[in-house]
Order: structure tokens, then sequence, then C-alpha cells
């Protein structure tokens, strides 16, 4: 093998390691996207859940399942609603 395909083959394996190295999600594996509201009419809700920090994701998500197949919505953490439920325990908590 030449000289210039060495250094080819090198410069190639130099870049793949340092694509390899760039994290590809900035903010990480979230849940939710966004604040998330700020409150929810608390007879629409069926259950509600807390996801803690982890590796894939670093805040505090609340999501909240809403009766009648209305689907998920993410509460604010630090809305006051959210805020009122954590202290109540009305939380089934998720550790992902």
């Amino acid at each position: 093998m030449s000289v210039k395909g060495m250094a080819l083959v090198l410069a190639v394996l130099f870049c793949t390691a340092i694509v390899q190295g760039f994290p590809m999600f900035r903010r990480g594996r979230c849940l939710c996207v966004g604040v998330g509201l700020n409150a929810v009419k608390m007879e629409d809700i069926k259950e509600a859940s807390i996801i803690f920090p982890s590796g894939s994701c670093d805040k505090i998500e609340v999501i909240v399942t809403l009766k009648a197949q209305k689907g998920q919505r993410c509460l604010n953490p630090r809305s006051r609603q959210a805020n009122r439920m954590i202290k109540v325990g009305k939380f089934k908590e998720n550790i992902f």
C-alpha cells in the first residue's frame, strides 16, 4: 500500500472515531418536549407519573394520562399543580 493510501485510511479512521464521540441528542431523550402545561383539570386525570432524571434525560418529567382516551400530557414540574401532586403523593413513580 502506498503512503497516500495509508494516510487516507488513517484519516478515515480518525474521522470515524471523532464522529462516534459526538452526542446525538444534545438534551437527551426526554419524553416531554418543552416545558409542559401548567395545569390540567383534576377530574380529567386518570393517572399521573413522575420520571426522575437519568442517563438519557437530565430533568424531572411529570406525565399525566387523561381519561376518555384524550392521551397523555406533560406537566411543568415547577408548576403549582405538579408540586401539590408530588407533596400529596398522587404519583406512580417511574424510573427509566
